[in-house]
């Protein structure tokens, strides 16, 4: 074994302006890539369907909206070929340029779906060509939330790595308030038949102005100091993803199964309210998307607040928090939905950001502490990627055919709460093996 010297874990009294620069790369990075995410599925709830899918949406539009959803699971099942590329990338060759190519991977995903034809234009094609550009989408956010939330943890003080985990996580509230907000803008500005033929598209396209922003930003950062002293000091290491699986592979299951309900849950708000909110409750479509913005802001906050609770309290104890709390409302948040006004709307959604966030917060600052750094991009990435599959990749889909199938509501959020008992008792058990505090990254298999 070979040992390295901790260095994150001098205690600072202020953020340096290194540090700094980390926290607004990774926030407004992640905050880009998931805007792209967003946007797609906004889109998938509201106008993919009658465009890409053709005589099925006018045939049988429920089943159109459960296809439409289930485009937004395809991107999920290659987020895990994403993680396992780019987090071998980012654990040979560093977390810095994987996070520059996942970023632009991604934005020209997004631009391209702004420009494709659809099935009035090119038929079947057109479908075709919308699951293919989602698959490039999944594959890029696959590799990059790990490295994002290894810049931040990676370069934190010891006493605030779970607060400084916190951020690249906020960037996904972030992106989804740019999303709607953008949405938002676009429907109010023209009529309901320009938005169909040609307006849906702008979201997409706006995302080109974004990555170029999160571009310059990300290339000013400097790699992360765990990774550098690895690489000065490692020999010629076997393979990261041999050892991963080696020696790992336990670990990466319970990563996974520890996101499965944040992720199902954080689905639902960004893609399904907002389409079940027009579809089913009948409210106006713009005071619904107000709504989700308003909610997001919860979001952000409360993943803030979990991860200060993560250097306080303890990561695993906070996630305890917010898992008991997400399955006691589960179930309540569908009658306050079904209450009938967008007040009620609102309120159900911002209550369900608590829980969101005490359980999103800690997150990054937790996977980190679970793998040493030589293998740790590849395997807080397998873990988040096979968590949203798990989790949030066919949310939108169930849900959809719950309610097509039952026609109850409350049957969502028992299949939510169910999620969040596997989700805490993967965190519990994580506590367990996970480290107190310094790194496991320290220790590097030889």
């Amino acid at each position: 074994m070979a040992t390295i010297e901790n260095l994150s874990s001098v205690p600072a009294s202020a953020v340096t302006q290194e540090e700094q620069k980390v926290l607004a790369a990774t926030l407004v990075g992640t905050g880009i890539e998931w805007y792209d995410y967003f946007v797609y599925a906004q889109a998938a709830g509201l106008v993919l369907g009658p465009l890409f899918l053709g005589p099925i949406a006018q045939d049988n539009p429920a089943l159109a909206q459960i296809l439409s959803f289930a485009t937004i699971g395809v991107a999920f099942l290659f987020r895990p070929l994403g993680a396992l590329v780019c987090g071998h990338l980012g654990d040979r060759f560093g977390r810095k340029a994987t996070l520059v190519m996942t970023l632009v991977l991604m934005g020209a995903s997004t631009a391209l779906i702004g420009l494709l034809p659809t099935y009035a234009q090119i038929g079947a094609w057109a479908p075709v060509f919308l699951i293919v550009l989602r698959i490039l989408q999944g594959f890029s956010a696959g590799g990059e939330w790990g490295g994002a939330a290894l810049m931040a943890v990676e370069h934190a003080p010891v006493h605030r790595r779970s607060l400084f985990g916190a951020f690249p996580q906020v960037g996904t509230p972030v992106g989804m308030i740019v999303a709607t907000a953008t949405l938002l803008i676009v429907t109010t500005s023209m009529s309901r038949e320009q938005f169909m033929a040609w307006g849906w598209r702008l979201p997409f396209l706006f995302s080109i102005v974004l990555i170029v922003v999160g571009f310059v930003i990300r290339r000013s950062v400097e790699e992360s100091p765990v990774f550098e002293a690895l690489r000065q000091r490692r020999r010629e290491a076997s393979a990261p993803l041999s050892i991963l699986f080696r020696h790992h592979a336990g670990k990466v299951l319970l990563a996974a199964l520890i996101f499965v309900a944040n992720n199902a849950a954080g689905y639902l708000l960004i893609a399904f309210l907002i389409s079940y909110g027009q579809r089913v409750l009948g409210l106006p479509a713009n005071s619904v998307l107000i709504a989700c913005t308003l909610a997001s802001f919860g979001w952000l906050a409360f993943t803030l607040l979990g991860g200060y609770l993560g250097d306080r309290l303890g990561n695993v104890r906070t996630f305890q928090l917010g898992y008991v709390a997400m399955a006691l409302y589960a179930i309540p948040m569908w009658f306050l939905l079904d209450g009938g006004g967008i007040l009620l709307f609102f309120l159900a959604a911002f209550l369900l950001t608590i829980p969101l966030g005490l359980s999103y917060g800690p997150q990054a600052a937790l996977y980190a502490d679970m793998f040493p750094a030589n293998v740790r991009y590849s395997g807080v990435s397998m873990g988040y990627a096979l968590g949203s599959i798990l989790g949030g990749a066919f949310a939108a889909t169930i849900a959809q055919w719950l309610i097509a199938t039952y026609g109850q509501s409350w049957l969502i959020g028992g299949y939510v709460a169910l999620l969040s008992i596997i989700s805490l008792t993967a965190a519990t058990l994580a506590g367990r093996s996970a480290g107190s505090g310094a790194l496991l990254g320290d220790t590097v298999i030889a």
